[in-house]
């Protein structure tokens, strides 16, 4: 088969969908995408208020090789159309007993600032713990993150080598316990557990191989990107375009087509149907399997537990100095938090509260005077069981404990908001969960959707809700693991090989 004369669908244009547009384009294939909103970019979504334009998605960018690697394949630089931002400070942690910790994008000043805040021992611990997170990574991420998705059948091809290593990834015992296990520092449990929500999971049910995640962020560093996270969607669209694929907006899919289990293409709401030899879903996977495909081809395995769903709002803030770009308010009982979204599938009573000043981080222009502070609390997926919130009374008890706090006048206005409901209705299947479903068990990267359709020849998935998982680097890493799995189907393995970071 001849890559030029193939023609390849991808439905919808968020980072997985984005990659594997540029992936595909790259090497040839003749690619098509389709989003139903009218611009890209997906989660990584924009507002506007009053003029000014902000980020309503996520906020840090990690794994940046992710990023490199996909700008390679389409033989550009990508310092030459995404400028990062190393911050530092990075994060402040406010707790409720008054102690402030300063994280910074190198680990040896977030070691000296966790000395000065908290003491020599405290410092030691967390050196201590990440040499231990830096093993999870090292062991599990090749197999587990760069490769393709975990399966029995791959367990047994691994070597031996590989196979010894994975005893490293502490999966047969939970987050916190991994925590517990090498920090003492009450101060320092809290800010280790909440890694366990950079993918919406409980961090009392999650496995330890997921403190891994204290790696990625501490030791290799999270960076801000010039004019907001959503300029990396646009550049990765500028690029995918470059390559030759073509993007159609405002056009919803109906019905993925099939004939005998193999796709055929894709139809769009109005009738329209666009021909493919290959489509990759870069929807929500339960709404790819429950809405857009044939009842006979309904295949969304076994149902999990959804991931957190969060509350976002913006904040006119008035313009002040010296401000952290990303700010986190502790609560009393940070562990009520799991148990009140996970147990009782309700709104936490004090939530911890996540802020982004977005000039601070990105560099984002604000109105005059003041800036767009992002923020955003925790809460349950929406479904049964999910007790109702009043959302309102939600935003009054967030806006008091940050006027508290002072980091923001009381009458700095909130001019956007977004609860769960409004977040599930964008994102159809999702329930307004962000992540997907949540790591709650040692077995959760094993049933998390594989990245090619078990049932129908030719379809492919790429999205936070499949492997690798949730989060931007993750879903970039599923588009372009969807990318190798149909270039190799095709019969073009050599080439499916350029496609890996």
């Amino acid at each position: 088969m001849n890559l030029s004369s193939t023609h390849a669908v991808v439905i919808g244009a968020g980072f997985g969908g984005l990659a594997a547009a540029l992936a595909l384009a790259s090497q040839g294939v003749s690619v098509t995408v389709v989003e139903a909103a009218t611009e890209t970019g997906g989660k990584a979504g924009q507002a506007e208020h009053d003029g000014v334009t902000f980020d309503t998605g996520p906020s840090l960018l990690t794994m940046i090789e992710v990023l490199e690697r996909l700008f390679a394949l389409a033989g550009a630089s990508m310092e030459e159309h995404v400028r990062l931002r190393r911050l530092s400070p990075a994060f402040r942690y406010h707790y409720p007993d008054g102690v402030t910790l300063d994280v910074h994008h190198s680990p040896e000043q977030t070691l000296s600032s966790v000395r000065e805040a908290l003491g020599a021992e405290a410092e030691a611990e967390l050196a201590r713990f990440l040499r231990y997170a830096r093993q999870i990574w090292e062991a599990a991420a090749p197999p587990f993150v760069f490769g393709d998705a975990p399966s029995p059948r791959r367990l047994m091809s691994m070597s031996l080598t590989t196979l010894a290593g994975l005893r490293h990834i502490d999966a047969a015992t939970t987050m916190l316990g991994g925590i517990q296990k090498h920090v003492r520092s009450p101060h320092l449990q809290t800010l280790l557990a909440r890694y366990a929500t950079y993918n919406g999971s409980d961090v009392r049910r999650a496995p330890a191989t997921l403190n891994c995640i204290a790696h990625v962020e501490l030791a290799l560093g999270g960076y801000g990107v010039e004019g907001g996270l959503h300029e990396v969607a646009r550049a990765l669209t500028a690029l995918a375009r470059g390559a030759g694929a073509r993007f159609r907006f405002g056009a919803r899919v109906e019905r993925v087509l099939t004939q005998r289990a193999r796709v055929t293409g894709v139809r769009l709401e109005g009738g329209e149907e666009l021909r493919a030899d290959l489509v990759v879903s870069n929807a929500d996977v339960q709404h790819l399997f429950s809405d857009l495909m044939p009842a006979r081809l309904q295949d969304p395995g076994p149902p999990e537990a959804p991931s957190m769903s969060g509350w976002n709002a913006v904040i006119r803030r008035t313009r002040r100095p010296g401000t952290t770009p990303h700010t986190v308010l502790f609560p009393d009982n940070y562990m009520a938090e799991f148990e009140a979204i996970f147990d009782r599938r309700q709104v936490p009573t004090e939530p911890t509260i996540y802020l982004c000043d977005q000039a601070a981080a990105h560099g984002r222009a604000g109105w005059g005077d003041a800036d767009p502070l992002f923020v955003m609390i925790n809460a349950p997926a929406v479904g049964p069981g999910t007790a109702q919130a009043d959302w309102g009374a939600v935003e009054a008890a967030v806006v008091e404990r940050v006027v508290a706090a002072g980091l923001m006048a009381p009458d700095d206005p909130v001019v956007w908001t977004r609860t769960p409901a409004e977040l599930a209705a964008r994102f159809p299947g999702s329930r307004g969960s962000i992540y997907g479903a949540a790591s709650n068990s040692m077995w959760s990267a094993f049933l998390r959707p594989s990245n090619r359709a078990r049932r129908v020849t030719g379809l492919y998935l790429a999205s936070g809700t499949v492997h690798p998982g949730g989060g931007v680097p993750m879903c970039m890493l599923s588009g372009m693991a969807a990318s190798r799995a149909a270039l190799a189907d095709l019969g073009f393995g050599d080439l499916s090989e350029r496609i890996a970071v």
